[in-house]
This record gives C-alpha cells, structure tokens and sequence, in this order.
C-alpha cells in the first residue's frame, strides 16, 4: 500500500531549449545593437544582457510564457512574449533608476534593443515550433497510445490530443470490455476500437504501445485495479484519467496533503506569487488612474452635488471575497440610497436616477470610486462585478455555484461586463449568464487576461444600451 504519493508534469526536451532560445535572443539583440552603433560587449553590456535574461525567465513564470511551452496558438503565444518583455523592462528600468546605471547606454541603443528582443524571441520560438513538428512528422518522438474506456471522456481524451499535436501522441485506439453494448461508437468515430482490455495488455507486453490512458469511470474501480495489476508486468507508461468533467471544476489543480494527492474542485486562482502580481498591478494602475482622473472625479463631485440633494458618494453592502462584506464606493447616481434587506434594481426609465446620474451610469462614471476600493484592496481592476448583499441572498438560492465567484476578489470591470452582460437582470437567466462568464475568468485567470478585459472596457464601456 502507498503510505506517500506525488504527482508531477513530465517535462519535454522542448522546455528546456526554449529558455536558452529566449536568453540567446536576448544576448544576440543586444550584440547586434552594439556592433551596429560600433559599440563593443563590455563588462556594463554583459552585465545588463544577464540581468535582462533572469528577470525575462522570472517574469515568464508569472505570465505562463514558460508554461505554454508549444501549446496554444502563435497568436497568443506572441501575445505572451509582448507582455512578458513589457513587463521585464519596467523592472530593467526600475533597476536602472536604483543603481544609476542608465547612463552606460544610449538611448537609441537602448530602444532599438528593447524593440528587437522581442521579434527575435518570437522568431527564435517560431523555429522551435518547426522543428518540433518536423520530427513528429518524421515518427521522432512519437509515442502510440491507447486509450481504455470507451465513454464520453475517452472521446475528450482523443480530441484533446488531436487538438496539441505538439504532444508527439498517437492513438491507436480505443478497448473496452464492454463496447458492444454500452456507449456504442458513432459511425464517423475517427478512433476505432482495436478490443477489450486483454488485448490491450497483450499489445502492451509486446511493446506495440507505448502509453496507456486509462480513462474508465471511477466507480469502476475493480476494473482499474485488475487492468494496473495486468499492466504492471509491461513497460507501458500508464496514466489514469479522472473523470472530475461530471463535476463543476473551478481552476482544478494537484495539491499534496501530506504526501497525499488531491485535486481541488472549487479554488481560487490567485495563490502565491500570482496573487502577488495581481495586487501589484491593482495598486499601480489604480493609483495612476486616480492621479489621471482626479480632476474629473472632483468636477463630477461638484456636480452630483449641484445637480441633486443628497451625499456625493453612495457606499453600498456588498459580498467581496471569500463572501465577507465591504462597502463599495458610487458617484451617488439616484435619489435615494438603497442598501437593506430588499434593493430594487435600477431599471430603464427609472424614475429614482437622476439627469446627471443617468449620464454617469451610461458611461460608468459612477463606478470610478471604485477605485478607492482598488487601492484598500477589498476590490480588484478586474473580477466579478460585486452584485448588492440583497440581490447576492436571492440568488445564491436560484443558481448552482453562484458564490464560488467570490473565490476572488470583485472588480470594477468583468469578463462579464465586456460580453455584454451589463445592466438589469430581471430574468434568472441573465443573472445565470453572467455568473456563468465569472467562472469561465476564474477558471482562465491571467495576467494578460485581465490586460486585455481593461482594454477592452475602454472600447466598449460607452456603447452598452443595456447600461441605465
């Protein structure tokens, strides 16, 4: 019996060559630059070459740059690299303004630099992607697997491997005891099935497969035991493939409990470092947008309070995270200031919102408080839009999973917001939809997700009707 377990990502060749391309295509940018300025790879140059690579490889990690190895699509991988590098030279130039070393190097040799690492680390990675599929093209490194359990997942398994033929898999089928009459194939399956689980571990002794997905369902748990105990005595690679699908899974990972593996259901996504850049960048972009917008804010203070009797502000209860409550700051935008046990939502045409507050709703100005919330950090830039303590109490009763948005923080901005699911909800379905595309942002969480929900709420933030 096992009494310590661990799980671990078997690691390709490709991951390994990938970081040594990047830190070449750092190193040769900036060798190139100096010999055509005539310049010479002096100790400050060699210097700043090697500090760019460990900050590039450390600021990858938190990107996923180095994690995406040659999964996903060159756009985004392309992407990735432009943010990565960004962000790198930020701190470059923090570094620069610590130690004042900037004056080693001239300005043009230093944007020239900056704008051709990364086209050489894209160009660098775009010939690693070629090869790679030039072996697997040729059967180097190919690997034949075989899939036991014909069902729903097995399918999923086969289509995932289509889809990352970077993975160097081949199926060469599927085996199941129990095919003939239970989850028949369709007639245009692409995967055949070869037959049941004896001859797969007769294929398997004789070496004619390489790896051995085991994707039965978990209740079958005898069958497992019996099929490990068979492949045991091959050479096969053996990996089983939960069937967690059957659950609502929210950012799943392996953690250890004592040496024992688990697999998290419902999670956060912003543990460790990753919750650390997340902060970092609340606290820089919404400090820099306060200094923008200060003026602004003070002219649409001036005249809430002109417009209409009443407070400024307009602080409301609401569920922030892990469900603990917090006060969100509005540019008051009604008469009244709702926030007890029954909170009507604004409505088209309501006759609660004031001119100016109508205007201000329309163009989300009102949210732009909220930016004080950013900064306490009882709210983040970008994360479920907080929903009032009221509403949260009525639906946490009407839709499955509705709380596990509160696994991260609330944010000014959503991946809701900016696919249109803004305004009233006065149906269970459009509240459903919108809790719907909170899951999908924790379940997808990024850094340049949340980068490009921002950007994408200045292009769409003044054109929703639906807003009022």
């Amino acid at each position: 019996m096992l009494t310590r377990s661990e799980i671990t990502q078997p690691r390709r060749w490709c991951e390994f060559v990938q970081p040594f391309l990047d830190a070449c295509a750092i190193l040769t940018s900036l060798g190139i630059v100096r010999w055509l300025s005539h310049g010479e790879i002096d100790d400050a140059a060699l210097a700043l070459g090697l500090v760019a690579v460990v900050v590039f490889q450390l600021v990858s990690q938190l990107t996923g740059l180095q994690r995406r190895g040659q999964s996903g699509s060159p756009n985004e991988e392309i992407a990735t690299i432009a943010t990565t590098w960004t962000l790198a030279v930020l701190v470059l130039a923090f570094l620069a303004f610590a130690t004042r070393s900037g004056a080693y190097f001239s300005r043009s040799n230093m944007l020239s630099w900056i704008l051709m690492v990364p086209a050489m680390i894209g160009l660098g990675r775009m010939c690693l992607r070629i090869v790679l599929r030039g072996f697997l093209r040729n059967g180097i490194g190919v690997r034949k697997v075989a899939i036991a359990g014909l069902n729903s997942l097995g399918r999923q398994t086969v289509a995932n491997i289509a889809e990352e033929p970077s993975l160097g898999l081949e199926v060469v089928g599927f085996f199941d005891d129990r095919r003939s009459d239970r989850d028949a194939p369709a007639e245009t399956e692409p995967i055949r099935t070869i037959g049941d689980l004896d001859e797969l571990v007769t294929l398997a002794r004789g070496g004619k497969v390489d790896t051995v997905l085991i994707t039965l369902p978990m209740r079958a748990e005898n069958r497992i035991r019996s099929l490990l105990d068979q492949l045991s005595d091959t050479t096969a690679s053996v990996y089983i493939v939960p069937d967690f699908f059957v659950f609502e899974l929210l950012h799943a990972r392996w953690i250890s409990m004592g040496g024992l593996p688990a697999v998290s259901v419902f999670e956060s996504p912003l543990f460790g470092i990753d919750g650390v850049v997340k902060r970092l960048a609340d606290i820089a972009l919404a400090g820099a947008a306060l200094i923008l917008l200060g003026i602004p804010m003070l002219i649409i203070a001036m005249l809430v309070k002109l417009t209409s009797p009443g407070a400024i502000f307009f602080r409301q209860r609401r569920y922030g995270l892990d469900g603990k409550e917090i006060r969100v700051w509005k540019f008051r935008s009604m008469r009244v200031c709702d926030d007890g046990a029954v909170v009507k939502q604004a409505s088209k045409n309501d006759c609660r919102i004031t001119p100016l507050g109508a205007i201000l709703r329309r163009t989300s100005l009102d949210e732009l408080p909220q930016l004080l919330n950013v900064l306490d950090g009882s709210m983040s830039l970008v994360g479920p839009r907080p929903h009032a303590t009221a509403h949260n109490e009525q639906y946490r009763g009407l839709i499955r999973g509705y709380m596990l948005r509160h696994k991260v923080k609330p944010g000014i901005t959503g991946l809701a917001q900016v696919n249109g699911c803004r305004g009233e909800t006065e149906t269970v379905e459009k509240m459903q939809r919108r809790v719907q595309w909170d899951h999908q942002y924790i379940r997808s969480w990024s850094l340049w997700l949340d980068i490009k929900i921002l950007f994408k709420t200045l292009a769409v933030a003044w054109r929703q009707p639906e807003a009022y």
